[in-house]
């Protein structure tokens, strides 16, 4: 943990950068409320002059995310564009839209779909699976989905994952996400595209809309993200090249000890298996 600084504050850790790209799920709101915080810190950023992407594996556009905020009193001005996995999962959509989909995931998520005139099938007459979650995350588990997976993959469906997260807090509990159900399938030897973070595409995506945001420098050297999740906030950040500030009191704040004093030597272990430690870590995102 050498190479990580242990800090309170974003100000301290913002020399020279122009671009923050921050998670939200778990950095400005825990999914039941947001935190103040969290949203005044980047309010602030921005009113010195940077750019700030919303960047989540949230599988809905960016419209939809938006409105999410709002009713959670997340402020505009917090943020000058939104990126969402669910944005580059509508792209591939659009792109085979003559084919028929499985859909795996709950209504809520239809947003996914608005416009293409796709048609819906099951996992014996689809074309391909996009899985945007599961059909009830309160209480079922990757392993309810099994038999299905199998059948997908002896039909060699192509697999669009809508959400690479393997878990999100939802107030103080964990829920499994696309991610579980897409690692099940990529282990049963089945073709998958991770739509969001930890890969590429939706980081170049962000970059693209920092920049037509008025930033001035975009390259990693000058771009910090934010995020709570090692395999795809860390991993991410860590691929593109960018520093990474990492918020313990996410998804892994009950393995930290304290939510607020986070135990060093817990912290320590919890980065042994990235690729690169975070540049900084922090209890909670705040100015």
């Amino acid at each position: 943990m050498t190479e990580t600084t242990f800090t309170r504050h974003l100000r301290d850790v913002i020399d020279g950068v122009d671009v923050i790209l921050s998670d939200i799920w778990g950095v400005v709101h825990n999914g039941l409320e947001a935190w103040p915080d969290a949203c005044a810190a980047l309010t602030k950023f921005r009113q010195r002059g940077g750019k700030v992407v919303l960047i989540t594996n949230a599988p809905r556009p960016a419209p939809s995310v938006q409105r999410m905020l709002r009713r959670l009193h997340v402020a505009d001005d917090v943020y000058d564009a939104i990126v969402s996995s669910g944005d580059l999962t509508r792209s591939y959509i659009e792109e085979h839209r003559s084919q028929t989909v499985f859909h795996i995931g709950p209504e809520r998520d239809h947003s996914l779909f608005e416009g293409f005139g796709v048609r819906f099938g099951d996992v014996e007459s689809a074309d391909y699976i996009v899985c945007s979650g599961l059909f009830d995350d309160e209480t079922e588990t990757a392993e309810d989905y099994r038999a299905t997976l199998t059948c997908a993959r002896e039909r060699d469906l192509f697999f669009v994952c809508a959400n690479p997260d393997i878990v999100v807090e939802r107030g103080e509990k964990l829920i499994f996400c696309a991610g579980a159900l897409a690692e099940l399938y990529a282990s049963l030897g089945g073709k998958v595209l991770f739509a969001g973070k930890p890969h590429p595409p939706i980081y170049q995506r962000a970059l693209r809309l920092a920049a037509e945001a008025g930033a001035t420098a975009v390259t990693p050297a000058h771009v910090l993200t934010i995020g709570d999740s090692v395999r795809t906030d860390l991993e991410g950040a860590n691929g593109g090249g960018f520093r990474c500030v990492f918020v313990t009191s996410g998804i892994h704040a009950n393995e930290l000890g304290e939510r607020a004093n986070p135990d060093a030597e817990s912290v320590a272990k919890l980065f042994k298996g990235a690729s690169k430690p975070p540049f900084a870590v922090t209890p909670k995102l705040m100015w």
